[in-house]
């Protein structure tokens, strides 16, 4: 896949709301710091609201395309998740990446930008939102920076083995909801051979079991050559006292493939960036995820 330009120094980031409204003054914390690193730009109707969205769907689409036709721009960054982003990036001309390509940057309902952006063959950065940033501490923040600036260094991150063994592919993936809402649209491709990785928030053990249900038994699921696992978080077991990490164990050993579990990246206090699109090594004896492989 096409890695977009690492990030120099002043560089423009451009700051987009595809999904919910947001915490102003997470908002103007974070937009304070990445200001001292990088050029940093928005349309001032990033802080429309609507509901549950930040502004109607024929905002968020015109800023969106707006950011992605931008040739000046070397990475836009999703203010927060929610939910939104899916209900427009179907409609959005994703072809101008080719030539003018960029880092698009977030995560959590975010995921639907990176599903478009391997579809159109170019790496993106799984990693905080902007106001994640605002809340996050000195070092969560420079890693996130670090990600962007060094893109193609080589990375290790410790996981507990659910399937034994070892491959290498693309790592492609995001929120479990996202993607499998992707999958019900007809919008969800994978690389073959491709490493998914997972991640969830707030899903209860049976809703969980029932999107593995659905991904892990499409057609897509034999592309899949080994899985990373992220947070799950406030996945309660309900009423029937079913723990979310059985539901995975029980899920990924049917499927068979080599899978990491309890992989810092997700809705967690620490949300280590992913470079998606990328090719990565899985080890579940040594338990790493290895990234950056070129």
């Amino acid at each position: 896949m096409i890695v977009p330009p690492a990030l120099e120094p002043g560089s423009e980031i451009r700051i987009i709301a595809p999904s919910g409204p947001f915490d102003r003054t997470l908002f103007w914390t974070a937009v304070g710091w990445l200001s001292c690193h990088q050029r940093v730009t928005y349309d001032r109707g990033i802080f429309s609201r609507e509901g549950f969205l930040a502004g109607s769907d024929a905002r968020r689409h015109a800023e969106l395309q707006s950011a992605v036709d931008d040739p000046k721009i070397t990475a836009v960054v999703s203010a927060r998740g929610g939910w939104g982003a899916n209900r427009i990036t179907e409609s959005i001309d994703f072809s101008s990446l080719a030539r003018h390509p960029k880092w698009l940057v977030g995560f959590s309902d975010v995921t639907a930008l990176h599903v478009s952006a391997w579809q159109y063959g170019l790496a993106s950065l799984h990693a905080s939102n902007l106001v994640g940033l605002g809340r996050g501490d000195a070092d969560s923040r420079l890693r996130w920076l670090y990600a962007l600036r060094t893109p193609q260094r080589t990375i290790r991150m410790s996981g507990t083995p659910i399937v034994g063994g070892r491959c290498e592919g693309t790592l492609v993936g995001g929120n479990l909801t996202i993607i499998v809402n992707c999958l019900s649209k007809g919008r969800l491709t994978l690389p073959p051979r491709c490493i998914l990785a997972l991640e969830d928030v707030t899903e209860s053990s049976y809703r969980i079991d029932r999107l593995l249900d659905t991904l892990l038994n499409s057609s897509l699921s034999g592309c899949i050559a080994g899985v990373a696992l992220g947070q799950f978080i406030d996945c309660e077991p309900g009423k029937f006292g079913v723990p979310v990490t059985q539901v995975l164990i029980e899920q990924f050993r049917r499927l068979g493939v080599p899978t990491l579990s309890e992989l810092q990246f997700g809705h967690g206090r620490v949300n280590l960036p992913l470079p998606l699109g990328q090719r990565a090594m899985l080890d579940c004896i040594a338990g790493e995820l290895r990234l950056g492989l070129g």
